[in-house]
């Protein structure tokens, strides 16, 4: 596994990030801000949280392995509508200047500065009982809870 040089506090919310999920004939990505990296049962991990509602949930959920690819600035347009549409109504990417690639157990984009390639260790729906009331208040009146899933890194592709 590789080094990585960069700020894992900022590194989702910030920089912004899609994750990918599927195969090049059937896949589906996201915009994500929250995430973290470290190390989990002794592996490089990647956490990801993903709300009820989202289409990409569906595809994390049937599938063993996702993607999550960071970018350099200036795609912040196309992140912002894949992170605003929903897969379920049309062929986002269609719509943006981003290029679909497939790669090991997945697929990245080419304009993507670094992607983490992404084995499913564990998955769970927060539950709204063990939140705080402010972050209850602040994050979760409509009812839609995220879902962690907590992921070995097994390919880094810079």
């Amino acid at each position: 596994m590789e080094n990585l040089n960069m700020d894992v506090f900022t590194c989702f919310s910030k920089d912004w990030a899609l994750v990918t999920c599927g195969e090049k004939e059937d896949y589906n990505t996201m915009l994500i801000g929250w995430g973290g990296l470290g190390t989990m049962w002794a592996k490089p991990s990647c956490t990801i949280y993903i709300r009820d509602s989202r289409y990409t949930k569906e595809y994390l959920d049937k599938n063993e392995y996702f993607t999550v690819s960071f970018f350099p600035k200036g795609h912040e347009k196309d992140l912002g509508y894949l992170g605003r549409v929903s897969g379920r109504d049309e062929d986002k990417i269609a719509h943006t200047s981003l290029t679909p690639m497939s790669v090991n157990h997945g697929m990245s984009f080419k304009e993507a500065k670094l992607t983490l390639v992404c084995k499913t260790m564990y998955k769970q729906r927060m539950e709204l009982s063990q939140l705080s009331e402010d972050m209850q208040e602040r994050f979760y009146k409509d009812g839609d809870l995220h879902n962690m899933y907590i992921a070995e890194v097994v390919e880094v592709i810079q």
